[in-house]
């Protein structure tokens, strides 16, 4: 089987032709630098993404949150879950933990900004 996708390693944008075989990647055509190769490994066998979203302030206004590394690619709904309840009190300081653990993937989703 071969997977398309475009590399989002550097500004170069490339385009990506992976080859799998039995769950492994066998070849992988188009990119120009190490980055590509390790991305296209990562997001063919291991998708993970950042998390990003907002959740209210008690008395008003938004904070910007975010998950502290990558999470799996399939858990995204679970965490978006754990924030869906989620109200803060200011002052909140970026950088501070919102949720532990969020979704049982090992990463906190934290603040992007001081309140």
């Amino acid at each position: 089987m071969i997977k398309s996708i475009i590399c989002i390693g550097c500004p170069m944008g490339c385009a990506l032709a992976v080859t799998l075989e039995s769950g492994e990647v066998t070849a992988i055509e188009g990119a120009l630098c190490p980055r590509g190769e390790a991305h296209a490994k990562k997001e063919c066998l291991n998708p993970t993404r950042i998390l990003t979203s907002s959740v209210p302030v008690r008395g008003g206004g938004m904070l910007s949150v975010k998950t502290a590394g990558d999470i799996p690619k399939d858990k995204i709904f679970a965490c978006m879950a754990a924030l869906k309840n989620i109200a803060v009190d200011a002052p909140v300081k970026i950088g501070d933990v919102i949720v532990r653990d969020a979704a049982g993937t090992g990463v906190d989703i934290v603040a992007t900004r001081s309140i």
